[in-house]
């Protein structure tokens, strides 16, 4: 069995035992040894995240393929886990574009990724439900020809469409297209996080730290999410510690949070020469 393989085995046996894991979201190699040394089963990539540590805005027009895929690679190389990828909504709107995504991600040595009904245009930001479809039975077909596990988003909640039915409609729409784990950022609360799940067949992921309130892993896990992921929250934290360590230096001329910051001999044991 190849270590490709190997990963996909994993991570597919993650989604099916019956506890909730969680899945963090590294934005680069380093973050990715350290949650890697933290005993994580896997590992997802964050557009959100990678976008902050280049300068630049999280969108669907604003970041690439190649610089998502090379991005994701030097994650997987990285970490001996199974490496997920948040794969936008497949770089462009034709079902066979979306495929073609998935078989790129798979040679980077990706086990898993999403895609979503975004579309990138203000003016119209969520596919239509047919087409959406097709996209997502298109890189379901891709994706059975690999070692991955697709995962499926529907939008909605990010683009103030807060309409619960569709965005269930939309999930069992994808479960049937062929997708192996379905999600839907935002969700207002638990009792929405709750209809979901009970609507669906397949595994849900759930995001924490988004936006609205968070529930813990158990209260999540008694509401049936299969997986939950961070996003781009995580670098958001470490961006946060860095703006308040600079703010302190800049207006008070100290240099207290040092004190805070890891130590040189724990960095030592999840980098490399």
């Amino acid at each position: 069995m190849s270590d490709q393989q190997r990963k996909f085995e994993q991570f597919k046996e993650l989604h099916q035992r019956s506890r909730t894991f969680v899945i963090p979201n590294p934005w680069d190699a380093g973050s990715a040894r350290l949650l890697t040394s933290l005993g994580f089963e896997a590992l997802a990539t964050t557009s959100a995240g990678y976008a902050l540590s280049q300068g630049k805005r999280d969108s669907l027009t604003g970041l690439s393929r190649d610089e998502i895929l090379k991005n994701a690679a030097e994650i997987v190389a990285a970490t001996h886990l199974p490496v997920s990828a948040d794969l936008g909504n497949g770089f462009g709107a034709a079902a066979e574009t979306c495929a073609q995504t998935i078989r790129m991600a798979c040679a980077v040595g990706l086990v898993g990724g999403s895609i979503e009904d975004a579309t990138g245009d203000p003016d119209a930001p969520i596919f239509e439900l047919a087409h959406a479809v097709d996209r997502i039975k298109a890189a379901a077909e891709a994706a059975r020809e690999l070692p991955f596990v697709l995962t499926a988003r529907a939008e909605n909640y990010l683009y103030g469409r807060e309409n619960l039915d569709d965005t269930i409609k939309r999930l069992q729409a994808f479960s049937e297209a062929g997708a192996d784990v379905l999600y839907a950022p935002g969700l207002p609360d638990i009792e929405s996080i709750r209809a979901v799940c009970q609507a669906l067949d397949k595994p849900v992921n759930v995001v924490m730290g988004l936006k609205g309130p968070t529930y813990s892993l158990s209260e999540l896990q008694d509401a049936g999410v299969r997986r939950i992921s961070v996003g781009g929250s995580m670098a958001r934290a470490a961006l946060g510690g860095l703006m308040r360590a600079a703010e302190e230096v800049r207006t008070s001329g100290t240099f207290t949070y040092a004190a805070d910051a890891l130590p040189g001999t724990v960095i030592a044991t999840f980098v490399t020469e």
